[in-house]
């Protein structure tokens, strides 16, 4: 990744470092960001500027506006910015100001009139002149964000899980396809597949340099997410906004919302072929507090595919235990290992190799390449392979929450809907801890 240089004025946004140096360099991406090719498309034929609307300001918000303005040298500027909290959006503009400087001040045009609050601010920001909008709310309202903002004729980044049920997921894949018909791109918070690292060894995967694969193990066991204590003043629903990644109907779990990144890379081992089932296992032992919601704390997922190949899951989010995040997989001539968090990426058996290549910023990437898709006219579309890894990942909570089998047919197919279907201030969704064997599949 890019390491801020030494000497710079560095500025920490989304656990993340900026340096102003590269920022107002620009990203190396896009050097030759107003040769728009003859195919160039929708509203952004005619401008040498891309306008971008940032939707939901929090951390990874305000980070990957960021990211978004630094994609080219100059030539993306940051035009509108939403969130239902006021203070929110607030804070992430002052976060971004501050990134910014004097000297790419001129990136962050956001005026009070473009700055928009409450559960209808991502219609403001769709309708206030952008051309690429940034989907970073937590993940309840990414399918009807992602299907406005596609209906409007916009380019989207969209952070990933893109939905918490399986409903989410069918309308993620429509808008997809809505966006290859109108020449939209859409761009995937998978970041891990724009990492050079994990690219150069999945194309070996995927050219059989370890054979067929057999068997894939992933592990995403970290420490507890934040909370924030209840004020007084705020009603359930705020409440539990503002606590969106310990509630299910907000975040889809941590399986889903956190430990994704993991079972999307399955995805990709198997070229995103679907498995047959899953059964899996979780629990609650270790979270306490009325903040951490309703989401369980470990799961453990098998999965089967069609050859007789078994991916295998691991996750958890449990304070002062052993942390891992690593990926194996074995073929029928040797096996492969990843680390992302060393890094370490390595073959071995009889193609056995060591990644050796530079390094990138894989979040800075998915921008880059966003914003190159639409210069040169090329959109580029995740959203099918993006919805997948997201079923893949509630499948797996369908199954630990229910003790049941899940086959990748039934969770497609579930009507299962998390969340209110009308959304304002005041109650909000119960607080009920599912129970395998009690919890039923629907």
């Amino acid at each position: 990744m890019n390491e801020p240089h030494p000497t710079d004025d560095v500025i920490s946004i989304d656990g993340r470092q900026f340096s102003r140096r590269l920022f107002l360099a620009g990203s190396a991406a896009a050097m030759v960001p107003f040769a728009l090719g003859s195919g160039a498309f929708g509203a952004t034929r005619d401008r040498t500027v891309l306008k971008v609307g940032l939707i939901g300001c929090g951390g990874r918000g305000t980070g990957a506006a960021m990211q978004a303005i630094s994609a080219e040298n100059g030539t993306v500027v940051l035009h509108a910015m939403g969130d239902v909290f006021l203070d929110r959006a607030e804070s992430a503009l002052a976060n971004l100001k501050e990134a910014a400087g004097e000297e790419g001040a001129a990136r962050i045009q956001v005026t009070p009139e473009r700055m928009f609050t409450g559960f209808d601010a991502y219609e403001k920001v769709i309708a206030s002149g952008v051309d690429v909008v940034l989907l970073t709310t937590p993940p309840y309202f990414r399918p009807t964000h992602l299907k406005a903002a596609i209906a409007a004729g916009k380019h989207v980044f969209c952070e990933k899980p893109v939905a918490v049920d399986a409903p989410g997921v069918r309308s993620v894949l429509e808008s997809a396809k809505l966006a290859k018909e109108k020449n939209l791109s859409i761009v995937c918070g998978f970041c891990w597949r724009y990492n050079n690292r994990h690219r150069a060894l999945w194309e070996r995967v995927h050219s059989g340099a370890i054979g067929d694969v057999r068997a894939y193990y992933s592990t995403y066991n970290a420490s507890p997410l934040g909370t924030r204590k209840r004020d007084p003043a705020w009603s359930e629903m705020e409440f539990q906004l503002r606590n969106w990644q310990h509630f299910t109907w907000l975040s889809g779990d941590h399986i889903v919302e956190q430990a994704v990144h993991s079972i999307d890379k399955q995805g990709w081992t198997f070229q995103d072929a679907p498995p047959l089932s899953v059964v899996a296992v979780g629990g609650r032992q270790a979270r306490v507090g009325e903040e951490r919601g309703d989401v369980y704390d470990h799961f453990s997922a098998t999965y089967e595919y069609a050859n007789g190949a078994r991916a295998f899951h691991m996750c958890r989010q449990i304070d002062n235990c052993a942390n891992d995040n690593s990926d194996w997989i074995w073929g029928t001539k040797g096996d492969a290992l990843v680390n992302g968090w060393q890094p370490l990426h390595r073959i071995t058996g009889a193609n056995a190799w060591d990644y050796e290549g530079p390094d990138n910023d894989m979040y800075q990437q998915e921008h880059d390449e966003l914003i190159a898709s639409i210069r040169a006219g090329t959109p580029k579309n995740d959203g099918e392979w993006v919805a997948h890894s997201t079923l893949l990942a509630i499948m797996a909570r369908m199954a630990a929450y229910t003790g049941q089998q899940v086959s990748w047919q039934q969770a497609l197919e579930s009507n299962e809907m998390l969340g209110p279907r009308e959304l304002a201030f005041g109650d909000a969704p119960k607080v009920i801890v599912p129970v395998p064997g009690i919890t039923k599949l629907s």
